[in-house]
C-alpha cells in the first residue's frame, strides 16, 4: 500500500504524516509512505488546500487533518 501526503511540510502536514504511520501501525498494515511537496503534483490530485491524504492513489481528505480512526478506517477498506 502507497500513502501519500501531499503539502510543503508544514506542521500540519508533519501531524498527518505521524497520524498516518500509527493508523497503519495500529491496523497492522504495510505502507510505504511518500511525500509530495511539488505544488504542481499536488494539484494534479485536484488539491487547493494541503494537507492531504492519498491511499493508493485514492485522494482521502484534504485542507483538514481527520481523526486517526478514519485514517485508520480508510487503511483497511483499501487493504480488503
Amino acid at each position: 500500500m502507497e500513502i501519500k501526503i501531499l503539502g510543503k511540510g508544514c506542521p500540519k502536514c508533519k501531524r498527518l504524516e505521524e497520524l498516518a504511520r500509527e493508523a497503519a501501525t495500529e491496523v497492522s498494515v504495510e505502507a510505504t509512505f511518500t511525500k509530495v511537496k511539488d505544488m504542481d503534483k499536488i494539484m494534479a490530485y485536484g488539491v487547493a488546500i494541503t494537507p492531504a491524504l492519498v491511499i493508493d492513489e485514492d485522494l482521502k481528505c484534504s485542507g483538514r487533518i481527520p481523526q486517526k480512526s478514519e485514517i485508520a478506517a480508510w487503511i483497511q477498506e483499501a487493504a480488503a
